[in-house]
């Protein structure tokens, strides 16, 4: 009995691990795009000080309408978002003619949370590089998730470390 219940525990075990599937390579290498992506979303600034870069980090993200979610300056991250209205003329009218047509009731986009991620990463004892990635979730006006995807428009970017460089510079000028 003892045998025939340890087999009977040996033998899924043995299952599983002939089941095992690799990872294709592909799957872990970046593409160009990610890489650009990365760039795009990444700045290096000459200062010891994470926690200081941190704070006017959030300070830029505040002034772009974000509220902070949550905030660990000991790891290096700071989360926000805002609310937005996320109505498109041309899914409107596009509704409406579809309700005209057909009498059908077409959802459409509604509003949408933004959400930023900032992390910073000490790259030397006088460097740091802080990045930030956005997404948005759109929801429709039947109250489902209509979309969920990754900012990638190049002058959102460029706006909110314009707005941190200048804060930097403040901060560093005690002005």
């Amino acid at each position: 009995m003892k045998k025939l219940l340890k087999l009977s525990l040996v033998l899924p075990l043995i299952a599983l691990t002939a089941c095992n599937q690799t990872i294709p390579k592909e799957a872990l290498q970046l593409t160009k795009e990610s890489f650009e992506l990365r760039q795009l979303q990444t700045r290096s600034f000459d200062t010891r000080n994470e926690k200081k870069l941190l704070t006017a980090g959030a300070g830029a993200l505040q002034d772009l309408g974000f509220n902070i979610d949550e905030s660990e300056t000991r790891l290096g991250v700071i989360v926000g978002s805002k609310n937005r209205d996320a109505t498109e003329a041309g899914q409107v009218a596009g509704a409406v003619m579809m309700a005209v047509l057909f009498g059908a009731n077409m959802a459409v986009d509604k509003e949408q949370k933004i959400r930023a991620s900032l992390i910073t990463t000490p790259v030397s004892s006088k460097k740091v590089n802080l990045r930030i990635t956005l997404q948005r979730i759109v929801w429709n006006t039947q109250g489902q998730v209509s979309r969920t995807e990754s900012i990638e428009d190049p002058k959102i970017y460029q706006d909110f470390f314009d707005k941190l460089s200048k804060s930097v510079f403040l901060t560093a000028h005690e002005i």
